[in-house]
């Protein structure tokens, strides 16, 4: 899993332009896998389900007893007097001979194996996403506040401007107090990008099992870029039906129902076992538990071989009823599978769509955003000549700063877009040489 992972970092971090020693989205990821508790725990439960397989596949193994009796006989019976200590060996081999569950059993606990693993799967799949998506909120907020910042500090620019012309008295006090009022409206929207960024960063410390009262929180650094991305959505649905951890654990949970229904069944078919007890006595004399003559006590070693069939001839509903329910988990982790196997198109037609409306809407607010800083530039020059209002100044900020914010926010949801695909076709574990598909 390691050097696929490897693999998928490579790929992601060419979507970025990163300082040398900062905290990338591969070092994100690699401590996500390292340390996520959500993670550690779906290893702990492959740890568990590997000795839950042996309990199932106990059932086709021999079982051993032994046991060393001793203590002190007395009494009288014709011929016996006195006291005397006595000691023997006593073991039991039983080995089932027939079990109409038995295959069912190994089945069971070899998909109970691979139920672990894929809910491990599961987990990576899960955790790295959330990582990878808040890397990417904290990118986009934290260039949102800069881009917001400065256009603040035009703002307040235009307000050092209209001071002076107004205390040289070419102008009103309403053009000062527009322009102040206009210059601090985007505190609010400040504030508001360095709270999401917190937030993501918080999100961040959670996946990467980061203590915020110990250390410091992770400050992502880079900027968010996005590439055209062509996706065949025909094979790329194949491949994710094939490919997708929580699809094959869907199907995992069908066979494990069915393999518990066959389990609960077999009771209705008969179980030979073999026995072979066996008692090492070193000393002669020695009285049988319940033994009222001499020819029932002990008179050497001695090992007896035996079979016993139990056969419930009768049910009184407890396997039928047992039966039934097991059907009823089976036909209903059927439908799940059903359900997600249907939504998987159905996704990736929505994520494909959210794709190429991205890339237009990026394509559209790339062109408007150099024309609005372009007309942005010219009226600065010129408000301070008394050329343009105040008016006009402050709609070509505004208009500047929407398309601006349009256009961060458009490379952001392309990046999310990717994610999204990236996630819904299985690809966190599975990647071909040819990168152009995803990027």
């Amino acid at each position: 899993m390691s050097v696929r992972i490897h693999l998928f970092v490579a790929i992601l971090t060419a979507c970025f332009v990163s300082q040398a020693n900062a905290i990338t989205l591969e070092t994100v990821l690699q401590a996500t896998l390292e340390r996520n508790p959500a993670i550690q725990e779906a290893k702990s439960g492959l740890e568990q389900a590997a000795g839950q397989r042996l309990v199932f596949r106990s059932v086709a193994w021999p079982d051993a007893e032994l046991g060393v009796p001793a203590g002190v006989q007395a009494g009288h019976r014709s011929g016996e007097s006195g006291v005397k200590g006595f000691g023997l060996g006593r073991g039991t081999l039983t080995q089932t001979l027939f079990n109409a569950g038995l295959p069912a059993s190994m089945r069971r606990g070899n998909v109970e194996v691979l139920i672990a693993q894929q809910q491990l799967n599961v987990a990576v799949v899960e955790q790295l996403h959330a990582a990878r998506l808040a890397f990417y909120a904290a990118l986009y907020n934290q260039s949102l506040e800069s881009v917001r910042r400065e256009q603040q500090r035009r703002l307040q620019e235009n307000v050092a401007t209209q001071r002076t012309r107004f205390e040289a008295g070419l102008a009103d006090k309403g053009a000062l107090t527009s322009a102040t009022v206009q210059a601090s409206e985007l505190e609010t929207q400040i504030e508001g990008a360095h709270r999401a960024y917190l937030e993501a960063q918080l999100q961040l410390a959670q996946a990467m099992a980061i203590n915020p009262a110990s250390a410091s929180l992770p400050e992502p650094e880079g900027e968010l870029q996005s590439f055209p991305m062509r996706v065949d959505l025909d094979a790329e649905t194949a491949a994710a039906l094939q490919r997708r951890a929580d699809l094959k654990l869907a199907h995992l949970f069908v066979r494990a129902a069915n393999e518990d229904q066959r389990i609960i069944a077999a009771d209705y078919y008969p179980i030979v076992t073999g026995s072979l007890p066996g008692e090492y006595v070193p000393v002669t004399g020695i009285h049988r538990e319940g033994s009222t003559s001499k020819t029932q006590d002990f008179i050497g070693s001695e090992i007896r071989e035996k079979a016993t069939s139990t056969w419930r001839v009768i049910d009184n509903g407890q396997v039928g009823g047992a039966v039934l329910k097991a059907r009823s988990v089976k036909e209903i982790n059927e439908l799940t599978c059903r359900k997600l196997e249907a939504n998987i198109p159905r996704e990736l037609s929505r994520i494909a769509d959210w794709l190429k409306a991205t890339d237009e809407r990026e394509r559209s607010l790339a062109g408007a955003s150099e024309a609005a800083e372009e007309s942005a530039r010219v009226i600065q020059q010129n408000v301070g000549s008394g050329l343009v209002s105040p008016l006009d100044y402050r709609v070509t900020q505004n208009a500047y700063l929407e398309t601006k914010s349009g256009l961060l926010e458009a490379i952001y949801q392309h990046n999310v877009a990717v994610a999204e695909w990236d996630r819904a076709t299985g690809r966190y574990f599975q990647f071909s040489d040819d990168n152009t598909k995803s990027r």
